[in-house]
């Protein structure tokens, strides 16, 4: 049978509202990631000759680390790591812990009580509004942002209150916009710092007016952390959790995959508040039976090496530099982030004496098809593009070949802004 013809049987009634019900499957709507996939694949194929350089790709670009790659091996020959790790192994916990305090200076975090390991970030996301999300209930969520904990707290009945990062406030949620009435009914806030779009970086002070916030509005915060340890220029990795009272409304989710180039191994942890750590937990063991135990310990390898993560963040920090001044010369108002790998940019409005740009979509679609460019265009708060420096390059020369391919292709036509 034919997906058209299982569409006519039971099964098509049968689905959660959640997902679409009896619509589910008919929509023809065509999602952003999905318009980027085809713009690739059409590019390709009218200019097969021509490199398509891809900005767009949301994970690094090299393998992870020699010694995290072998200790995975010695622990993974080892018959007493082959079963269920449940809710993760004691040695994990412990590096987590270490890991808080020496390279975000937190203290105070037990090993036992307030870390659990998680199989990524994003199940964790995905699990926390089970935690806390009645019908009802409302989650604030920020915008341009990661939707997952919004997207599960809808399946669940609660709504989503969002808040645009602007550039006027350096792409910090103003807490003050948010209306009382929502904020009194607010379960968790959901805050990423450094930021997915935007590159942002918070600072002590605004984690500050958070923990204030949290405590006056009884609200849970959920610090998604992935890029904390990749920060540049001076800027030190901060955590949620070191400003004081963090962990008494909230806890911070760490992963491996950006900073230890560990995206497929699925690894990171959910650290703070005991209670929250305890419920996710309860929950995160009715979901999953935990990640590989060799796993968790060449993870744990890694957090006790933070050098590791330091020589990935200056390669991260010299590609910066060569884009934002070559996107500059072409006259973008590009600025360095102080941490993650991603660079946001506003979208020219159009070309001098040619086509216009209508929205971050529209210049990104151009950047693809006709400049063989792949980047990622947000229009949530704004049309601006996101270009990620996790582009595939071995080695500086190569890097500085790639950078210099892009502001040749881009300069034969003069933008608008």
């Amino acid at each position: 049978m034919s997906i058209e013809q299982y569409q006519e049987t039971f099964i098509q009634t049968n689905f959660a509202d959640r997902i679409g019900g009896a619509n589910y499957g008919k929509d023809t709507a065509i999602y952003k990631f999905e318009k980027i996939k085809r713009a690739k694949a059409s590019a390709k194929q009218d200019f097969p000759n021509i490199e398509l350089i891809d900005m767009g790709v949301g994970e690094p670009d090299e393998m992870a680390d020699e010694g995290i790659v072998a200790k995975l091996a010695v622990e993974a020959a080892k018959e007493e790591n082959r079963g269920y790790s449940d809710n993760g192994i004691p040695e994990f916990k412990a590096a987590a812990a270490a890991y808080l305090k020496e390279v975000f200076r937190v203290d105070g975090i037990d090993p036992v009580t307030e870390v659990v390991h998680s199989i990524g970030s994003k199940p964790a996301l995905a699990m926390l509004p089970s935690c806390f999300i009645n019908p009802g209930d409302i989650t604030i969520m920020t915008v341009p942002g990661y939707p997952v904990l919004g997207t599960h707290t809808k399946y669940l009945g609660g709504q989503v209150f969002t808040v645009e990062l602007k550039k006027e406030n350096n792409f910090l949620p103003d807490l003050n916009s948010i209306p009382e009435e929502v904020a009194r009914k607010a379960k968790l806030i959901y805050l990423n710092y450094p930021n997915n779009p935007t590159g942002a970086s918070a600072t002590p002070e605004f984690f500050s007016e958070v923990v204030a916030w949290a405590k006056k509005y009884d609200v849970v915060v959920i610090h998604d952390a992935p890029y904390a340890a990749l920060t540049y220029d001076g800027m030190k990795p901060l955590s949620f959790l070191s400003v004081p009272g963090a962990k008494d409304v909230g806890v911070e989710l760490h992963s491996l995959s950006k900073s230890y180039n560990m995206t497929g191994w699925r690894i990171g942890f959910v650290a703070g508040n005991p209670l929250v750590v305890k419920a996710f937990s309860d929950v995160k063991d009715n979901n999953d039976s935990g990640q590989f135990i060799a796993i968790q310990k060449a993870a744990a390898y890694g957090l006790e090496h933070p050098e590791i993560t330091e020589a990935i963040a200056a390669k991260y920090s010299r590609r910066h530099n060569m884009l934002v001044d070559a996107l500059n010369s072409l006259g973008f108002s590009a600025e360095k982030p102080k941490g993650s790998f991603f660079l946001y940019v506003a979208a020219p409005k159009g070309i001098k004496g040619g086509r216009r740009f209508e929205s971050g979509e529209d210049f990104s679609q151009f950047l693809i098809r006709e400049k063989l460019i792949s980047t990622v265009p947000w229009d949530d708060a704004g049309p601006f593009v996101r270009f990620s420096v996790t582009f595939i390059a071995k080695g500086e020369e190569e890097e500085k070949r790639v950078i210099s391919e892009i502001q040749r292709r881009l300069s034969d036509v003069e933008f608008e802004f």
